[in-house]
Formats: C-alpha cells, structure tokens, sequence
C-alpha cells in the first residue's frame, strides 16, 4: 500500500529533521523577518524545509512539494501526489525556546491527505497516520474524546476566535486554551486531550494537512468554519479556517456557529 510506504519515509525524514533542527535550537541560529509583515523566519526553518525537498523528493521524484519555506509553482498541480511540509510549525515558539513547535509532513492524493507525521522533537511526540489506517501516538492507537456536549468541553482556540460576531446564537462556555502550532492543536484533539480546536482565518494548508489525517483517523471530524470539506493542493493553497472535534462537538460548534 502507498500510504504506508510513504508513511515509513515521511517518519524517517521527520526523526531526521528534528535532530537537524534541535541542533539550531541549542546553538546559532540567525532570525529575520519576512516581507509584508508575514512573521519571522530563521536559519533554521531554511536548513530544515531544504534536508525534507532534496529528500523527499529524492526519494519520490514525481511527487510535487508544498511548503511554507519554498517559493510556490504551478507544477505541483499538473502532480497526482504533493508533499505538503511545514519545515517547523509553531517558529515563533522554536525561538523564544519553547518546545512546543512540529515538523508537519503529509502526503496529498488527488485532494485527499493519504500519509501524514506530526513530530515534536522536544517532546517525543511522534503522531502518524496513513489513510484507512488509523492514527497513532509513539506507536499507541489515538482516539478523541468523548463529550459531547459544546458547553464545558475544553477547546483550543486563539482568542480572535472567541468574538461574538464569530456567534450569532451566543458564544457557548467553553474552557479555552491555546496552542502555537496548529498542527499539534489538530493533534491533542486527536489523542483526546481536548474537545476540539478552531480557527476562523483562512488557513495554509502546510499547517493542517498533517494534523487533519492524524485527526480524522482518530475518529474526529473536521471541516472548513463553514461546514465544507477540506481540500489540498489547492492552486492558492489556503482553506477557510478549520474546525476539529468529535463528530458530536463538531455538529454542536457549527450550530453555534448559525451552520445548521
């Protein structure tokens, strides 16, 4: 099967990618901004997005590649199969010395995630998930949590999210925490440490393709803030937000949300 296989790479390379990067992390590590106020990019996020291209690539040349830190193209499009790769998910949080950052590596067929591996190389936290195969935490089967009502789950969500406009029937009581990679929120949903997590702005697909699989493997649902199915490999590759939870929690947040 495919996805395995491209599983078994995408794990290898992102084992190889943290001890890359863990070496920046604890030495030199030169940071600038990027142009039109897109946030801060560092040695770091380049050494790692150009060991996963040459690679990965390398290893299947007719894949197309999507990434955060490589200049865009069409030629993905004209690809049955793109490596979508955020190099180092949460930089910020890699900066300021925090361990909560990911490598975030998927596999995209045809619009659908086939392959995918969240890893935090601070944390020891290895998620993977190859379509039809379920999802896994160090080798452990994840499964979300079971609540199921919206009031009083545990979300993780920025607080842009929380306006009211964002709720025309009330923002519901929820118990919101926050963290920076988008890719281990996706995640900690997955393995059930929270109810769900949300975001409303439009969304690059490097930062959720990965965590998406791993989710909905898990047995979670996800869509677009509108209730929409989420597509990769886009040919502008951005969604309409994202909102993650168990099947009950997702329905109650999209009713919340005027959905339904």
């Amino acid at each position: 099967m495919q996805a395995r296989r491209d599983l078994e790479l995408l794990t290898d390379a992102a084992r190889e990618a943290g001890a890359l990067a863990r070496r920046y992390f604890e030495g030199e590590n030169k940071v600038w901004n990027k142009p039109d106020g897109a946030g801060p990019v560092s040695q770091a996020d380049l050494a790692v997005d150009t060991f996963l291209r040459e690679s990965l690539t390398k290893a299947r040349p007719d894949y197309g590649w999507l990434s955060e830190e490589t200049e865009d193209s069409d030629a993905r499009q004209g690809q049955d199969r793109v490596f979508v790769v955020d190099p180092i998910d949460g930089t910020r949080s890699f900066l300021g010395g925090s361990s909560t950052w990911a490598h975030s590596l998927a596999v995209v067929e045809r619009g659908q995630v086939t392959s995918a591996v969240v890893y935090l190389p601070m944390r020891d936290k290895l998620y993977t998930a190859a379509l039809g195969a379920g999802a896994q935490l160090n080798g452990d089967t994840l499964s979300p949590g079971r609540a199921r009502d919206v009031s009083g789950s545990k979300v993780l969500a920025a607080k842009p999210s929380m306006r009211e406009d964002h709720w025309p029937k009330g923002v519901p009581m929820m118990h919101r925490s926050h963290r920076p990679s988008l890719a281990y929120r996706l995640c900690l949903v997955a393995e059930g440490q929270y109810d769900a997590m949300f975001t409303f702005r439009k969304t690059w697909e490097w930062d959720i393709a990965a965590g998406i699989l791993i989710l909905s493997e898990a047995g979670a649902k996800a869509s677009d803030r509108l209730g929409g199915r989420l597509l990769f490999n886009n040919p502008h590759p951005q969604t309409e937000g994202v909102v993650a939870a168990g099947p009950e929690i997702h329905a109650g947040l999209m009713e919340a949300m005027g959905r339904k």
